[in-house]
């Protein structure tokens, strides 16, 4: 049974930013999606359509084999010698359409698939070059679904719609010149209805394209809660959120099923719509052509033939129906995909951008401000250097900008005041992966990836070899470790390492820091979540490895950065002491109360 949830506990479920996008329906984004078969205009596509031409020419031809020659000249003219070569020409059209069917399926699917690959790579490789605040901004289910279920959804159309629709289109046309020829009057008495039909589908067609946009909208909210609960299990049981959380399950999902459900029945309108015109067509055969044929105005055997093109009129438009509504899906599905691949990061290399290479780290901030949401500022014309081989530490209380400046150094934003450089250039006239390939980041929630301990150690750097990423393992202390796995350094982890401890991936995120060999490390709260005897472990590594290379430490925990070159306290976004610890101590400031009030917790403990 579905559960009500108290208003104050759906507040808890913040799950996706995404809205619905109220466009009316234009070919030139259609367009754009089918730029991506321009690949294949040399390929599959030829071969596709080739295949296309055969069977609509082979279906245009057999009516008229049928009717107008086997019935008309060989069975009313009793001519057994001329209908066996009908049947005989017939058969072979058959198998001919049987053998290019199977190879128009074949290349329509390796199309379609061809097609959605590159749609998901172009898309997942753009989203990756995006800057944070695009992520800050979207749940990992809502960008999830854009990838996968969006591109997903466009397969049907790549794979049957573009080409059944060429074909179906062609199949019109001829069938309408063959209509025609066969008897006018009967053809204008049947497109009579045509105009109605036509209007009719006019006003089904906006409520059928935001149906299914409703639809994808819904699909992403149930993606990105189903992705936060699993992620956060270990919460949700922790604080017995069980009930609440199915409940909110079961609304999200209801949610979903009844977009799906309001989505289906509106575009199943159009099915019957074309099967009553259908009728009605049908109808105006029988009574009309009835009157032509007994007016001597219309052979039996064109009558049969008519017949069939009749049924192969209505046909088309009943399939052209069914891709109108791929369509729909597509546009609903493409406009929220190219939403992404319009989205522009805030952070950009401009055209002259220049490698930075052989950096000695010099790191100069000059008045530099920040703010992540144009209302609050985060630094307050912030200047401050750091000279090559210097340890930087970054303290003082939360939200005080010290993660921010950590940000900036790496590029991760840019400033919006002032500048940041790095041996006397500004980071925005430098490329960002000459840049970031300087620098070293270890975060206090540090990420592991699936795959073994090795791949996850030479990640940043997967052309060095097993002895140079064992080496950096063993000079942070995580050798010791990795030698009681099963497997050692081919241990396989799960995903985020969740067979490791707090402490053992941390350890791993240093030695994959390390390997990569950086001018720069930086190291935001990275001994937050080890144990004393483990950081003592790592400081004693870090002095080694940080000789010659400058080094940014952001703690709280004040003990790590006593041996630091340089200390700056920040407050709301200001550098308002700097110097070393015991410059810092005697002067009796800010940093001075914070080490007091840290040696009093843990005096109390």
């Amino acid at each position: 049974m579905t559960q009500k949830l108290n208003p104050k506990v759906l507040e808890r479920f913040h799950y996706s930013t995404d809205q619905l996008i109220d466009k009316p329906f234009n070919w030139k984004q259609m367009w754009r999606l089918f730029y991506y078969l321009k690949p294949y205009t040399k390929t599959l596509l030829p071969k596709a359509f080739f295949t296309v031409l055969i069977n609509t020419f082979i279906k245009l031809i057999l009516p008229t084999l049928i009717g107008v020659y086997a019935i008309g000249q060989g069975i009313t003219g009793k001519n057994t010698g001329f209908l066996t070569e009908m049947i005989a020409v017939i058969a072979v059209l058959y198998v001919v359409s049987y053998i290019s069917n199977i190879l128009r399926v074949r290349w329509l699917n390796m199309l379609g698939q061809s097609v959605i690959f590159d749609i998901r790579s172009n898309l997942f490789t753009h989203v990756q070059s995006l800057s944070h605040n695009f992520f800050d901004q979207r749940s990992a289910g809502s960008i999830l679904v854009r990838i996968m279920n969006d591109t997903n959804s466009l397969q049907d159309l790549f794979t049957n719609g573009v080409i059944n629709m060429l074909m179906d289109m062609l199949m019109l046309l001829g069938v309408i010149i063959i209509l025609f020829s066969l008897s006018p009057q009967l053809t204008l008495a049947i497109l009579i209805i045509m105009p109605i039909m036509f209007f009719i589908s006019t006003k089904l067609r906006k409520n059928i394209r935001l149906a299914w946009q409703y639809m994808r909208l819904k699909q992403s909210k149930l993606n990105s809660h189903l992705n936060e609960s699993i992620q956060g299990i270990r919460i949700t049981q922790s604080f017995t959120q069980e009930q609440e959380n199915m409940a909110f399950f079961d609304g999200v999902n209801k949610e979903n099923y009844e977009a799906w459900r309001i989505a289906t029945r509106r575009s199943a309108k159009f099915r019957p719509m074309v099967d009553m015109t259908n009728a009605v067509g049908t109808a105006v055969l029988i009574w009309y052509g009835a009157h032509l044929i007994e007016n001597h105005q219309l052979q039996l055997g064109a009558f049969v033939s008519f017949a069939f093109y009749l049924g192969m009129f209505w046909q088309p438009i009943s399939r052209m129906g069914q891709v109108y509504n791929q369509l729909l899906q597509a546009m609903a599905s493409s406009e929220r995909i190219f939403e992404y691949l319009d989205e522009k990061p805030l952070v950009d290399e401009n055209n002259s951008a220049r490698d930075l290479t052989n950096i000695k780290g010099q790191i100069v901030f000059d008045k530099v401000e920040f703010s992540y949401d144009d209302k609050r500022k985060a630094l307050n014309g912030v200047s401050l250097e750091m000279k090559p081989g210097q340890t930087i530490a970054l303290v003082g209380h939360t939200g005080s900008g010290k993660t921010t400046i950590a940000n900036l150094i790496s590029r991760f934003y840019d400033p919006t005041g002032g500048s940041v450089s790095i041996d006397g250039n500004d980071l925005k006239e430098v490329s960002l992966r000459s840049l970031r390939n300087q620098i070293s980041v270890v975060l206090q929630d540090t990420f592991i990836f699936s795959g073994t301990i090795m791949e996850n150690i030479k990640f940043g750097r997967p052309d060095a070899s097993d002895e140079e990423a064992m080496e950096a393992a063993k000079v942070v202390g995580a050798d010791h470790f990795i030698q009681m796995l099963p497997n050692k350094y081919q241990t396989e982890v799960e995903e985020r390492g969740n067979i490791l401890s707090v402490g053992e991936r941390q350890l791993l995120s240093f030695a994959r820091a390390l390997l990569a060999e950086p001018k720069i490390i930086i190291l935001d709260e990275a001994t937050a979540s080890i144990d004393t005897e483990t950081e003592v472990q790592i400081q004693n590594a870090l002095r080694t490895l940080l000789k010659g290379r400058t080094s940014v430490i952001i703690a709280h925990r004040l003990s790590t950065i006593r041996e630091a070159d340089n200390i700056f306290v920040l407050d709301h976004g200001n550098i308002i002491e700097e110097g070393n610890h015991d410059e810092l101590m005697k002067h009796g400031g800010e940093y001075y109360r914070l080490v007091k009030a840290q040696f009093k917790v843990l005096e109390a403990m």
